[in-house]
């Protein structure tokens, strides 16, 4: 595929405009191929170390895309509001304090303690309503209305392109990848990944990973349409969406090669084997990709295979209690 793929929102020119702007705030993080992973699983096993970046998480990128061009094509903005449970809204507090833009973050109740805390200290005005992100993005829809401020959804181009600098950076350092795993929340970092395989011509074979209690994208990648679910009753909460995006669902049913289920209690020990393997302390969003791969190794024996540790935000009570060798209970 070339820089004009017409399947792709924006060329490799643009995605590389994005790298520039990104990088005056946000160097590269790492990908490395773990010993003690190959050891375990018999393949060579790269980790994206999304959890090195200022904020903890892969979003970040994205949030400085969005707000500078916000800034730049309409500097008299009031201020943005968005909903999150933490990564998204850490990532537009981080880009609103670089470009002088006030934001003001919706979370449901009984949100992680130390996002929320991140977030306050990165300037944002910190709203708590509703049970789950879905009933917080219509409180800060509402909100933009009554404030006059922009609404950003949690998938938008601008985000999209944002993030797929992190995809540049791995496919460039690791082009090689048979087989890449993304967790999926909104689908953001899933269809970064695509977009920017697609633009590099690459062959790599690109994996979504839910939660199989926050299951909408699996079901709506097998009907080919979106479907919402009741609940999305997980400990990684950065999965716990309950309505996928329909932009997001076209560009993952056109682009990965399926997406796969996983329990809490796999994400669990994939944070325990991270811990163990790597030293690196991983949210349960930020291990889905290790716990899908985990149940697809045998038959992987041999090859080069991507995992993306999307974030590392993740309570040290239960951070303690996974460590322990127990998975979090919910609800």
């Amino acid at each position: 595929m070339t820089d004009a793929d017409s399947t792709t929102p924006y060329s490799l020119a643009d995605l590389e405009e994005a790298e520039r702007l990104v990088r005056r705030f946000i160097p590269p993080t790492p990908a490395y191929a773990w010993p003690l992973l190959a050891q375990r699983y018999g393949a060579t096993v790269v980790v994206k170390h999304e959890n090195h970046t200022p904020v903890g998480a892969f979003k970040v990128r994205g949030g400085v895309v969005y707000c500078e061009r916000l800034k730049r094509e309409r500097p008299h903005v009031k201020g943005v509001v968005s909903a999150t449970r933490g990564n998204h809204g850490q990532s537009l507090a981080f880009a609103g304090r670089a470009f002088g833009l006030p934001v003001a973050i919706v979370v449901p109740f009984g949100n992680s303690v130390e996002k929320n805390a991140s977030m306050k200290a990165l300037g944002a005005e910190l709203i708590e309503h509703g049970r789950d992100f879905d009933e917080a993005r219509v409180e800060a829809a509402r909100i933009a209305e009554e404030r006059g401020y922009e609404f950003v959804p949690s998938f938008h181009n601008d985000l999209v392109k944002g993030v797929s600098v992190y995809a540049l950076e791995l496919f460039r350092d690791h082009p090689d990848i048979d087989r890449l795993y993304a967790p999926i929340g909104l689908g953001s970092g899933a269809c970064g990944l695509i977009h920017a395989r697609d633009l590099l011509g690459l062959k790599t074979e690109i994996i979504g990973v839910v939660s199989e209690n926050a299951a909408a994208y699996a079901l709506s990648y097998e009907a080919g349409r979106v479907i919402e679910t009741n609940s999305a009753a997980t400990f990684a909460d950065g999965m716990a969406v309950r309505g996928p995006s329909a932009e997001a669902l076209r560009v993952i049913r056109r682009g990965a090669a399926g997406i796969v289920r996983v329990s809490d209690a796999h994400i669990a020990e994939a944070i325990r084997v991270l811990h163990e393997d790597t030293h690196n302390l991983a949210e349960g969003a930020g291990a889905a990709s290790l716990a899908a791969f985990a149940a697809d190794a045998p038959k992987l024996a041999g090859g080069k295979v991507g995992v993306i540790l999307s974030g590392g935000n993740i309570d040290r009570a239960m951070t303690a209690e996974i460590l322990s060798g127990r998975t979090p209970a919910v609800g």
